[in-house]
């Protein structure tokens, strides 16, 4: 598809790169990859390139239930990526020789009482409203399509044109076609940007080792913004929402135990179920504001529990193969921030809060287009960084330092954490991050697809200011897994 070869707007500093993207989660991959395609000298500043978050993302591609009051215009962003995606991966699937599991099953939502059969209904009316197919279902239509289904279902919408894809598996994917590609991996945080004569001009990293490019890209998920050395008012006003998963088994003697991507509200709660066809079942999510915390929690892994057993009683026949916690990148408007920023030579491509993993193949091609071209895509225009005012930060180090704190937020209304995106950022201590407001308000969450935040119904407004966490915590329990770097 890009292969044409194209000198980038402003040249490297000295020896080194054209561009250096800053985290190497699929969405720093991804540009990382398309840029390389398009003849330019990339690298890459990631300790664990491919890992991160999306080793705990559930891997939907939701764009139509994925959709919420006041987000039509991420919504076209959304569509435009899952129309891409059948291409997308063939094309890296080919390039890197992996396959990413991708799967058009389509997805169920349902209901089990009156008030949540209430909420669905109106997801149903927005999507008529708004032109998108789905299908309203009755109980027992639901339980015909999938028979695991409890007796309770009251009702349900079913679209045919979402589908799957397994994050772990793509970002492997990724890095393959990167390597391919000739993307150099620096395997170490970036702990500060290099500014020469008021432009962004490479990168030091955590070992002192400096990085010089012409261009630099800031994809590090939700450490995005505390990258050292950044001028006061271009950090892009990100922050970490935690979302805890749940992976089961599910046995041959029980196959196919769901055939589809399966979401519901439960007593106003948001769930989803994504069944892989290697017998992967994936249970999310939480939706927590706790700063930097990763900690795997009994109370998390009993709600998913509990929830997915209403939904489907015999899923307590399952063997429990792994529980997680990752954080996903929230932003202000719960919309990425892409492009360029106030300083010259950074951009960004981070806050893809929910959407992570369905928002990289369209990521990939407007950053690449901006890389090479110096002009940003129209479709990608509404989702520029300098949308935001945000307040003065003083660069610290990338991860630790201290962040804004804010309240948690429960299950209750909140929206799905599939946390798919880009790993990566510094280590050590750091200055103050800015406050940042929560997302907010009925309808702010919701259920959704890797990488989801949300915070719950009526809670709004900044955070509070005061110490965040200084480090992410270590997922705790037998299978645990923990994704302290989002994406």
């Amino acid at each position: 598809m890009h292969t044409e070869t194209v000198m980038p707007p402003a040249a490297r500093v000295g020896p080194g790169a054209d561009v250096l993207v800053i985290g190497g989660g699929i969405i720093g991959l991804v540009t990382a990859w398309r840029a390389a395609q398009r003849g330019l000298a990339v690298a890459v500043a990631d300790p664990e390139p491919g890992g991160g978050a999306a080793r705990v993302a559930a891997g939907m591609l939701a764009a139509v239930t994925e959709l919420h009051y006041g987000e039509e215009q991420l919504l076209a962003l959304n569509l435009a990526s899952a129309r891409r995606y059948p291409e997308f991966v063939a094309e890296l699937e080919e390039a890197s020789g992996r396959e990413v599991g991708h799967r058009s099953c389509g997805t169920l939502a349902v209901a089990l009482d009156a008030d949540d059969r209430a909420e669905l209904r109106e997801l149903h009316a927005l999507h008529l409203r708004t032109g998108l197919d789905s299908e309203w279902l009755t109980g027992r239509e639901c339980r015909r399509l999938e028979p695991m289904l409890a007796p309770g279902v009251r009702g349900g919408l079913r679209v045919g044109d979402d589908h799957q894809v397994d994050p772990r598996r793509l970002g492997a994917a990724l890095v393959a076609a990167c390597e391919r590609a000739g993307v150099v991996f620096h395997r170490s945080f970036a702990e500060r940007l290099t500014v020469v004569r008021d432009r962004a001009a490479g990168a030091v990293l955590a070992d002192g080792t400096p990085v010089a490019a012409g261009q630099v890209v800031l994809a590090a998920g939700s450490l995005s913004g505390r990258l050292g050395g950044v001028p006061e008012g271009v950090l892009p006003p990100v922050r970490p929402v935690k979302g805890q998963v749940v992976r089961l088994a599910v046995p041959p003697a029980y196959a196919p135990f769901l055939s589809r991507n399966l979401r519901a509200v439960v007593r106003g709660c948001h769930i989803y179920l994504v069944p892989r066809e290697s017998g992967e079942l994936v249970i999310g999510a939480t939706s927590e504001e706790q700063g930097w915390d990763t900690t795997v929690t009994a109370g998390g892994v009993y709600e998913l529990l509990r929830d997915a057993h209403e939904l489907l009683p015999g899923i307590t026949e399952l063997p429990l193969v792994e529980t997680g916690a990752g954080l996903r990148p929230g932003s202000p408007d719960n919309a990425p921030l892409l492009g360029p920023t106030a300083l010259p030579g950074l951009h960004t491509a981070t806050g893809h809060y929910r959407n992570g993993v369905l928002l990289t193949p369209v990521t990939g091609e407007v950053m690449a287009e901006l890389l090479v071209t110096g002009e940003l895509p129209e479709a990608a225009r509404a989702f520029l960084p300098t949308r935001f005012v945000t307040r003065p930060a003083v660069a610290g180090s990338v991860s630790g330092g201290q962040g804004a704190a804010r309240p948690t937020a429960t299950r209750v209304g909140a929206g799905r954490p599939g946390v798919p995106g880009t790993a990566a950022a510094g280590p050590g201590t750091g200055g103050p991050g800015a406050g940042h407001p929560a997302a907010a308000g009925a309808g702010a969450g919701g259920p959704d697809i890797p990488g989801s935040a949300a915070v719950g119904r009526g809670a709004a407004g900044p955070g509070a200011g005061g110490p965040g966490a200084g480090g992410p915590g270590a997922a705790v329990g037998a299978g645990a897994s923990a994704a302290p770097l989002p994406r």
